[in-house]
């Protein structure tokens, strides 16, 4: 039986529902890079990377390739970094609607708030 499409994106989004994960992926949008590098710019340990990472591997979204005794880490395709750049519009327009309704709740504070008394 298929997986109905919906519940492939969820299971997708859900994939990538870790910070650290996130984090990984912003990283390696910019080029291949090796866990010492990974592990210099994410603040945790080897062992909660090295999970998250066999996560990402095992969704197809990076590949790890060994060269010697080291392992780097890549996106597997480019539509991931559009996936990312698509969250951080998405991400700026939510913030910006969010300061202008501040902006105005704080407006429409100041203009119901009466005088203080002069003394």
């Amino acid at each position: 039986m298929q997986v109905p499409l919906y519940q492939a994106k969820a299971e997708f989004f859900r994939m990538l529902g870790h910070p650290v994960r996130i984090r990984v992926l912003e990283l390696l949008q910019y080029g291949p890079l090796p866990v010492r590098e990974l592990l210099k710019d994410i603040d945790v340990e080897p062992s909660n990377l090295s999970q998250q990472l066999a996560v990402l591997r095992r969704s197809g979204i990076v590949v790890s390739v060994r060269d010697g005794a080291t392992v780097s880490y890549a996106l597997a395709g480019g539509d991931v970094a559009d996936l990312l750049k698509a969250a951080r519009r998405i991400l700026t327009e939510l913030l910006v609607g969010q300061s202008e309704l501040l902006a105005e709740l704080r407006h429409a504070e100041d203009a119901t708030v009466p005088p203080a008394p002069r003394g």
